[in-house]
């Protein structure tokens, strides 16, 4: 059933909750979505990744599903979600949706049910254990959950603990139970249906916890002991029914095992983000001195080694990371120049691109107060240094963190023109905008020749015009020691692309071998007036970039 059409797809990923506002509460909805598809077909994307819009309490921005087959009222109704869907597939757009199924919920059914009594028909669809101690009130083990604190919590109805990788709010699904296992392939099938073009699964490399959690390392849930098994059930029972992009949330995963899980004859995961490339690198600084670039090329470039028969995602943005600038390439002066390089290093390389909203503006990170962070990560890590002896001490240190790595830097609202609240609501917007809003929106990209918006149109074109190469031709590094340019070819047959982006504030040059070297060579991309000569030793300037095709 497979088409395999994500190969030639760049996708655009949506955070409802922060995109457009419709009804003026401050929230972005499905019917503000809809009203931008326009937007979305002249920017040249292949589908858009929608972010869960599913009921739900929203203890952690609806990734706590309490209701797989509703609409959270504060998106709209499934009718909204309707019309949304038939106007992207009426524009040639696919729409990808989130699936959320390692964890729910606590106010999900299942869990309400659960939680009564082990001799409940739902008693088995979490993970339960009896605490250790002398009063049973010590958790089975020490894990941690990512948000902070035992990733197990004592539930006095049932006397027992349970499972919560995340927020206490957030009970792991019990995936070892094959009732469990249906409903996940019953909800696929319910939206896969209504005309969903796939899934990307949030933290799906969880599922497969160990039998014996007691005393378990915490690595030991990372593609657990039955994970394949329970992934090919999926697929046999929904996903490779359909034309669809799976795509995995892969966290903790390396090289090898990447490859494995995404070669084509397991059926498994068609790609899955990687998250080695936006680990916690060094930030650019306020002086504007670039990121470890030759760190940064070296993971990059790896990964485009994946076997032919895996596929990689390319992305450097999305709704769990920072903004790339300044994180990647500098701000200030340079920030126009350093998102357009930073779009040419991306969409030029083998695999499916993702772009995050706004990162086609060059949305940057906002200055956030102690008091404006709402993400639940962000807020529970200042609630603990607040209760700590040494808080006065430990504070600053982590607003600074927060300042380059909190996750509501990406969810801020998307900056639409110059006007209120950036043109995103007409109420009180969730989470504060930006306040660079008036210098950076669509509005005013729109309407000039040479913005980042009308950069990342001209380089989906070029991606498009070169498609077969981008897809299935070589990947080879240029110049990968140098530690300013970030340079590679792409090679098939006769043809090559050459992308040339510096990712830094000063004049850099890049080494070129002589088959690149070629009267034939014709500038079809690039962020400035001038485009570089290419020579040997050819001279880029600050955070400039340019993409060059040959045809033999």
């Amino acid at each position: 059933m497979k088409s395999r059409w994500y190969k030639n797809a760049v996708i655009y990923q949506i955070y409802p909750r922060s995109f457009c506002d419709s009804n003026g509460d401050g929230i972005g909805d499905l019917n503000g979505i809809t009203s931008k598809i326009p937007y979305l077909k002249e920017l040249g994307v292949n589908a858009v990744w929608l972010s869960p819009c599913y009921a739900s309490p929203n203890d952690d921005n609806g990734y706590d599903i309490s209701d797989y087959r509703a609409i959270m009222p504060e998106f709209g109704t499934m009718e909204d979600w309707e019309r949304m869907i038939t106007a992207l597939h009426a524009n040639g757009i696919r729409l990808i949706m989130d699936l959320v199924v390692n964890h729910t919920s606590d106010e999900h059914r299942w869990f309400q049910e659960s939680k009564k009594g082990r001799e409940n028909p739902y008693s088995d669809y979490y993970i339960w254990r009896d605490g250790t101690g002398p009063d049973g009130r010590t958790p089975p083990n020490n894990w941690r959950a990512c948000f902070g604190g035992s990733a197990w919590e004592y539930c006095e109805e049932r006397g027992q603990f349970y499972l919560h990788l995340f927020s206490k709010k957030q009970p792991d699904l019990n995936w070892d139970n094959p009732q469990v296992r249906q409903e996940v392939a019953n909800i696929c099938n319910f939206w896969l249906e209504k005309g969903v073009d796939g899934f990307r699964c949030d933290v799906i490399t969880y599922i497969s916890k160990p039998e014996n959690l007691y005393g378990a390392p915490s690595s030991s849930f990372v593609v657990g002991p039955n994970w394949k098994k329970y992934i090919r059930e999926l697929a046999e029972a929904s996903w490779d029914r359909y034309d669809t992009l799976i795509v995995g949330e892969a966290t903790g995963i390396d090289f090898d095992r990447a490859a494995e899980i995404t070669d084509e004859r397991e059926h498994l995961l068609d790609t899955l983000f990687h998250f080695e490339h936006v680990a916690q690198l060094p930030v650019c600084s306020y002086n504007q001195r670039s990121t470890n670039l030759r760190r940064f090329k070296r993971i990059l470039f790896r990964w485009q080694t994946l076997p032919r028969a895996s596929w990689p995602a390319v992305y450097y943005e999305n709704h769990d990371q920072p903004r790339s600038i300044p994180r990647f390439a500098p701000s200030g002066a340079f920030r126009e120049r350093s998102a357009k390089s930073l779009a040419a290093s991306l969409l030029f390389q083998r695999g499916t691109a993702f772009i995050y909203q706004g990162q086609e503006l060059g949305m940057t990170n906002a200055p956030f107060r102690e008091e404006d962070y709402r993400d639940i990560q962000a807020v529970n890590q200042i609630k603990a240094a607040r209760s700590r002896p040494f808080a006065r001490i430990e504070m600053p240190f982590l607003l600074r963190y927060l300042s380059h790595y909190s996750r509501d830097h990406a969810r801020t609202p998307m900056q639409w023109n110059d006007g209120p609240n950036a043109g995103f609501t007409t109420g009180k917007p969730w989470l504060m905008i930006n306040p660079n809003y008036p210098q950076i929106n669509a509005a005013e990209q729109e309407n000039r020749a040479d913005s980042i918006l009308h950069f990342y149109r001209q380089a989906l074109g070029v991606r498009s015009d070169w498609i077969d190469l981008i897809r299935d031709g070589s990947f080879v590094p240029v110049d990968p020691k140098n530690k300013n340019i970030l340079a590679y070819a792409r090679r098939q047959g006769r043809r090559t692309l050459l992308v040339l982006c510096s990712l830094s504030p000063k004049k850099s040059s890049v080494r070129l071998p002589a088959e690149y070297l070629k009267e034939n060579c014709k500038l079809l991309l690039g962020n400035m007036e001038q485009a570089p000569v290419l020579r040997e030793k050819t001279l880029l300037q600050p955070c400039q970039c340019a993409v060059f095709g040959i045809e033999d």
